[in-house]
Order: C-alpha cells, then sequence, then structure tokens
C-alpha cells in the first residue's frame, strides 16, 4: 500500500506482531523517512491506539497495554488461523458464554474477510471433519496453509493431488492421493485418500506433507465410511507385531468405554443393531505389545474368549493368577 492511509496501516500491524521496534527498522519497512514515520505513530495515538515511546541505545516504538483491544491487522494465514482455532474450540464443548463470543467472534472476522479468502475458508471448512477427540499433541506440528487449501480445494473439486510426503522413517516420496476429506484428530491433521499408485486407502499426516499439487482429471469418492471413520479404522487396523482377535459378550456401548474406535474394530456377527442389547461380538486389533489386555478385559467385567494369539492367553491366565494370589493373602 503506497497511500499515507496504508501505510499507517501498515505501522499498525507492524507492531502488534510484538517487541519494540526502532524507527529505522520501520522507516525501513515502510519506505519513509523517520520523521514520516513519527507521523504515523502520532495518527495512531490521535485513533486511540495506545503506542508507546521507548528511549535508549535500542529504543523505539510499541504497543502499551490499551484499556481497549485496539483495531487488528491480519493477513491471510493469521485469519484462517484464528478462524479454524474458534471452530476447533466449538468442537471442544465450551460453556454456553464462551460458545456465543465463539460465534460473534468467528463472524465478525468473516464478514470483513476479503472474497477470495472467504470463499477459500468455506471450500475448507467443507472438507473438514473431526472426531470426538479433539485433544492436544505436544509434538504435533502445524500444517502448511497452502497445503490444507490445496488438499481442501481438491476434496471439494474431487481432483487428485501430487504431494510430497516424509513418513516416520524419514523416507521421502512422492504420491498421487485421491483425497476423500481432511480430518482432525487429537491435535493433529490428517487428509484420507487412495494412494492411486497403490490403489489402497491411506491416511497422511498433514504436517508430514511438504507440498501439494493439483493434477488434471477428477475421481468418483467411494461410498461407505465418512473421513473421520475412515481416519479412525486406519488407526485400529494400523500394522503392529500382534493382531489380536476376541469375542466378547456385551454391549457395543460397554465395550466403546474401554476400546474407542481408534484401538479396536467392532463386528458383530449377528447382524443385531441394537446398542444396548448384549451379545457376543467380536473385537480386532493390533498392538505391539500384549501386556496393556489382560487388566483392560478384566475391567470389562463381561464374558470373553481369546481367539488368538496364544501369547495372550498365557499373559491372561498370569495375570489371573496373580489376582488370586493377592485375594489370598490374609
Amino acid at each position: 500500500m503506497s497511500r499515507p492511509t496504508g501505510r499507517v496501516l501498515t505501522l499498525l500491524e507492524l507492531l502488534q506482531s510484538g517487541g519494540t521496534r526502532t524507527v529505522a527498522e520501520l522507516a525501513d519497512r515502510l519506505g519513509v523517512q523517520g520523521r514520516t514515520v513519527r507521523r504515523y505513530v502520532d495518527q495512531l495515538i490521535d485513533l486511540d491506539v495506545p503506542v508507546e515511546s521507548v528511549r535508549g541505545r535500542y529504543g523505539g516504538y510499541r504497543l502499551a497495554p490499551g484499556y481497549r483491544l485496539p483495531p487488528l491487522m491480519l493477513g491471510d494465514d493469521e485469519a484462517l488461523a484464528v478462524l479454524l482455532g474458534l471452530i476447533a474450540g466449538r468442537r471442544a464443548g465450551l460453556t454456553t458464554a464462551q460458545r456465543t463470543a465463539n460465534e460473534t467472534a468467528s463472524a465478525k472476522i468473516r464478514r470483513v474477510l476479503p472474497r477470495h479468502l472467504a470463499g477459500r475458508l468455506d471450500t475448507l471448512l467443507d472438507a473438514l471433519a473431526f472426531t470426538d477427540e479433539p485433544g492436544t499433541s505436544d509434538t504435533a506440528q502445524p500444517p502448511d496453509s497452502a497445503v490444507l487449501l490445496t488438499l481442501a480445494d481438491a476434496v471439494r473439486h474431487r481432483r487428485p493431488v501430487s504431494i510430497r510426503y516424509t513418513d516416520r522413517a524419514d523416507r521421502r516420496s512422492e504420491r498421487t492421493l485421491h483425497p476423500y476429506g481432511i480430518v482432525a484428530h487429537a491435535g493433529r491433521w490428517y487428509v484420507t485418500g487412495e494412494d492411486a499408485s497403490r490403489a489402497e486407502d491411506r491416511t497422511f499426516r498433514l504436517d508430514r506433507i511438504g507440498a501439494a499439487r493439483t493434477l488434471p482429471g477428477t475421481f468418483e469418492p467411494p461410498s461407505g465410511p465418512d473421513p473421520a471413520e475412515r481416519v479412525l479404522a486406519a488407526f485400529a487396523t494400523a500394522e503392529y507385531r500382534h493382531r489380536v482377535t476376541l469375542r466378547i459378550h456385551g454391549t457395543p456401548a460397554h465395550l466403546r468405554t474401554r476400546l474407542p474406535a481408534t484401538v479396536a474394530t467392532l463386528d458383530d456377527p449377528t447382524g443385531d443393531r441394537a446398542p444396548t442389547a448384549e451379545r457376543w461380538l467380536r473385537v480386532r486389533l493390533h498392538a505391539e505389545r500384549l501386556d496393556w489386555l489382560p487388566p483392560l478385559l478384566a475391567s470389562l467385567d463381561r464374558p470373553f474368549v481369546i481367539e488368538g494369539p496364544d501369547e495372550l492367553r498365557v499373559l491372561m491366565a498370569e495375570f489371573a493368577e496373580r489376582l488370586t494370589s493377592y485375594a489370598d493373602r490374609a
């Protein structure tokens, strides 16, 4: 922005980024002389923006805490981040008062969004799903906004994309993906779809995608589970050292209190859909270790049959013996 008003708003944006900015730094960023910077600062003060002058060798200008929030200048990525944070917070189950503030804040930001950014945001929201485990992850890295928006556009228009992916073993590869949807789960972002080179459904972490590029053509997404259900199923069926198969007599609701969808899949051979009716359910899960399963199965307090592996039967018997020995102690 070359007009004086535009430079004043740019100055406000620079000050809002935090810290003290020297006159020389501000003059360089705005493309003006030092005395012009001082004149712009005076204009902000006239607008009740609390700008402080800092003296000394490293002095300059900074924003002081004010009695009210000054006008905010948000870039495209910043506006997108704020709105997604508000949406995720609403999904996390806020109180009524917080929910009202959340919705009004979202509406105010959306009302002043540039048309192109509002369209990109709507595209992303159409492609985005949440699981029931919002959570947080200390090791999660935020996805690149360009990657996120490219994938969202591909989901909406059913376009294949080329992605550069780095797996957990730090192996890099380029893949062609038919994306079905973007899912937020337990503090991370995922995209689920068909890996066209392998002709199989896959789930990829967005923070491991270095770049995404839309390709020519279209694809038809399959019927069946929605993207969130596909991500949960991918966790439950991920390849680990042990494959465990059980039959447990109980209700799906009770079993899910200990065996969520991210851990195990439930299969009802009877075809009974009643959520409160007890019957024999087949449970399948993959695990790197088995030692956590005996106490978990005991906590269900329901009859069960171990179909495999044999190592789990041994661990279960040993666990039962320990419990018996504890009960026999005087």
